[in-house]
């Protein structure tokens, strides 16, 4: 494998599956959580900081190399940094919360590193900021675990929810980047455009959350800068003309997963004025956002760099619409039969399993072979 998305696709599909899985097993009783962690925490922290970092990693060590034309982590070195995360996934289900924070927080570092030196070798200004971001990350990272060892106060929904909002910014610029061009690429007529007003609002936004969230301001004042966070997101969204790509799967998946940061950020205002459990708004974002972009990018770049056509088939369909439908559930599910919550969270649960489990079984022969091509790669 010589292009980084290959293993950490695949491990994070699989991880994907296992962890709520897991998650799904705590909550019936029929397994324990892991040594010092509630389950609700130590689920946050590992579809955060396990799954989706590494699918984020796997997608910018590939576009790094694009970007640079210089090499990123390949080969030994690349299974070295596959190693290091999955060393963390154990180190968090541990009774050893120092180790698991040394480890965990060193992933995101090393990443930062890896993409640092094609970056500077390239004079690739434009990216700079990704390796501020991962940096970032691994600091967040260690000051939750720091925190939830009892070293300093901090609140564990405070650290998940500012590396959230990190990764949220890394989505909202990708997704600036790629899915107008995507857009427009596959669909003739689509004019999808960008607004430089536009632009600067949706993401200038996102940042002054992160900062509003490391200074954990008053709850009502966050609440109305996410509404309004949320109209530049859905002013940003209505330019790349969404309705145009119905009939074009391989897009839509990412302007769905896009519509759901609206979903999210209005929720999150309503969350916190009191008037919706936080949760639903934070599971708009991990699943409707993440898992959606994410499933959306793993399916695109796997098959762009095995040499195979940019066309969705049935599986990659499929595992698109379970995991909408793992959002619908967990979020709409959740407001309309709070009754039955738990019910929900299953049955989304279980959505969100049936689709990396397609991905994995349907990609594991794609990323672990040559390009149908002969192209390295």
């Amino acid at each position: 494998m010589t292009k980084g998305h290959a293993p950490f696709f695949l491990a994070a599909a699989g991880f994907a599956v296992v962890a709520i899985g897991w998650w799904l097993a705590i909550l019936a009783g029929a397994a324990p959580s892991p040594p010092g962690w509630s389950a609700p925490r130590w689920h946050a922290h590992e579809m955060l900081l396990g799954y989706t970092i590494a699918v984020i990693t796997g997608f910018l060590f590939t576009a790094g190399r694009n970007w640079t034309g210089q090499p990123t982590p390949a080969g030994a070195l690349l299974a070295g940094y596959a190693a290091l995360w999955i060393v963390g996934r154990i180190a968090v289900s541990t009774p050893y919360p120092i180790a698991a924070g040394i480890v965990n927080a060193a992933f995101p570092i090393a990443v930062a590193a890896g993409l640092a030196v094609p970056l500077v070798r390239s004079h690739n200004r434009r990216n700079y900021f990704f390796v501020g971001l991962f940096i970032m990350l691994g600091l967040v990272t260690l000051a939750i675990h720091l925190a939830h060892a009892g070293y300093f106060a901090w609140p564990a929904r405070a650290g998940l929810q500012v590396g959230l909002d990190v990764v949220l910014f890394i989505i909202a610029v990708m997704a600036g980047r790629v899915v107008p061009m995507f857009t427009n690429n596959a669909i003739r007529g689509a004019n999808a455009t960008r607004n430089a007003t536009v632009e600067k609002a949706s993401l200038g936004g996102v940042i002054l959350l992160i900062v509003a969230d490391l200074l954990q301001i008053d709850p009502a004042w966050i609440g109305v800068l996410a509404l309004v966070v949320a109209i530049a997101h859905a002013a940003r969204l209505s330019l790349w003309r969404p309705w145009r790509t119905l009939a074009t799967p391989l897009v839509w998946v990412l302007h769905a997963a896009y519509a759901w940061v609206v979903v999210y950020l209005v929720l999150r205002a309503l969350a916190a004025w009191g008037l919706v459990p936080a949760p639903l708004a934070v599971h708009a974002l991990t699943i409707g956002v993440i898992g959606g972009m994410t499933i959306g990018m793993m399916t695109r770049t796997a098959r762009g760099h095995s040499g195979r056509p940019l066309v969705a088939d049935g599986f990659e369909v499929a595992a698109y619409a379970l995991v909408q439908a793992a959002a619908l559930i967990r979020v709409f599910g959740g407001i309309a039969l709070p009754s039955l919550y738990v019910d929900t969270v299953v049955a989304s649960g279980l959505c969100w399993s049936a689709a990396f489990a397609l991905y994995a079984v349907r990609y594991w022969p794609m990323l672990t072979r040559a390009r149908l091509d002969g192209k390295p790669g």
